[in-house]
């Protein structure tokens, strides 16, 4: 049923990722909005962790991930603008690496599919420099190695 996530580039200064999950909606949406399970399968690359999740999954809460490896790190800000439980999520982000990057404007659905789930993330990023930043940084291979965490967790909760 999981397969790796894809990344279709669509326009200028949108990225699009899906992926198939083993587990339901209901498992794939709460794990990306409680904050004790983001903080375990959220990661990227081995050797990352986050030491503050701050997850307020309501129209308006705050959107707060820290990453640390090695006694460097990086932060990400934001907030939700609406959520539709066990469907779909909209929020706004921005990375602080440290200086912060552009607003990345994210919709991420969850539809039910042949007993799984199939997660449809789709960022819209402000210009196509920042898009082409975002590419070059290997997210996508990041977002794998986090998905395939994530998988492994949905088993277990």
């Amino acid at each position: 049923m999981s397969k790796p996530l894809t990344l279709d580039l669509i326009g200028e200064t949108e990225i699009r990722v899906t992926r198939l999950f083993k587990g339901t909606p209901q498992q794939v949406y709460r794990a990306h909005t409680d904050p004790a399970l983001i903080q375990r399968w959220c990661l990227g690359p081995d050797g990352w962790t986050m030491p503050v999740c701050i997850c307020e999954a309501r129209p308006g809460g705050k959107i707060r991930y820290e990453w640390a490896k090695d006694g460097q790190g990086f932060h990400l800000t934001g907030g939700f603008v609406a959520l539709a439980p066990y469907s779909r999520i909209e929020h706004i982000e921005r990375m602080h690496l440290p200086d912060p990057t552009p607003d990345n404007h994210i919709v991420t659905e969850f539809t039910p599919h042949n007993g799984g789930t199939r997660m449809v993330m789709t960022m819209t990023l402000p210009d196509p420099a920042t898009r082409k930043i975002m590419l070059a940084s290997g997210m996508d291979q990041g977002m794998e190695v986090s998905c395939q965490r994530m998988e492994a967790m949905l088993a277990e909760v």
